[in-house]
């Protein structure tokens, strides 16, 4: 049974419907948008959101089942943690205080398309990494603006108080600017006060847009390059005792049924 349930789970065609069904749970959700659809198909659409939810259901008992005789090697993953949680919260009814509750769970099923493919896994492991990284730019990015901010305010809040009459406009308006969002607008209107004006502008955004950009993404690189490894080292890492006793156990078991079998004079298939 165990032999069978590790089959089942580690085969290319069984992830293959798994994504296969999340991506047609999502169609779904989308249908229900629709008024006309979702009246008139309300059973049907129901009728796919309780197959779902079973699917899911024996996915992760098979791969439970899989780790026997320690099922509970399944928690060990963080990835199985969190498609056990996203059923579990499935489970709660639709009905009262619960129902946004169940909605969101219905919603959250499409995150289980990142645990199905190593790939996503992968690029999502490499996001959580990068955010102590990127909170540190983020940092210095706060601190810049605030600099800038003041002296906003200093040079043009009285030519100009739409955009630099306090400290809070004018962090906004180089949001605005940062986000390259029509800052032009704003540099021409400085730019009446004094012809300079462009310098501080043009500065801001290289130094708040393109080149905290570029950290960003260094900064995500480097962590991918960093999980890339990390995974290498997991497919390449030493059993431990507990798996080679599991797989001895199941050797041992496998060993015994074709010992049987011969004693009972049944022929065994060349492989």
């Amino acid at each position: 049974m165990r032999e069978l349930a590790g089959r089942i789970t580690r085969s290319n065609r069984f992830e293959y419907f798994i994504v296969a069904l999340i991506v047609g749970n999502g169609v779904l959700l989308g249908l229900e948008t629709v008024p006309s659809i979702k009246e008139g198909y309300r059973a049907w659409i129901n009728a796919g959101h309780t197959a779902t939810i079973v699917i899911f259901i024996v996915e992760a008992a098979l791969k439970m089942v899989a780790l026997l005789p320690r099922p509970q090697r399944y928690f060990r993953d963080n990835w199985n943690v969190f498609d056990f949680t996203i059923i579990v919260l499935s489970l709660i009814p639709a009905v009262g205080t619960f129902a946004i509750i169940a909605r969101m769970a219905r919603l959250m099923r499409l995150l289980r398309l990142v645990s199905a493919i190593p790939e996503l896994r992968l690029i999502v492991t490499t996001l959580v990494r990068s955010i102590p990284g990127m909170l540190h730019i983020v940092v210095v990015m706060s601190i810049l603006s605030y600099i800038y901010a003041i002296l906003g305010y200093e040079f043009f809040h009285e030519h100009d108080p739409e955009h630099w009459d306090s400290l809070g406009i004018s962090l906004l308006s180089l949001f605005r600017v940062v986000t390259l969002e029509d800052w032009t607008d704003i540099m021409y209107v400085a730019m009446e006060l004094n012809s300079l004006a462009w310098i501080y502008f043009v500065s801001y955004v290289v130094l708040g847009s393109f080149v905290t950009i570029n950290l960003f993404i260094a900064v995500v690189i480097n962590n991918l390059d960093e999980a890339k490894q990390e995974r290498l080292r997991q497919l390449e890492s030493v059993p431990t005792r507990d798996e080679l006793i599991d797989e001895l156990r199941a050797a041992r078991e496998s060993l015994s049924r074709l010992e049987r079998r011969l004693s009972q004079g049944e022929d065994v298939p060349d492989r």
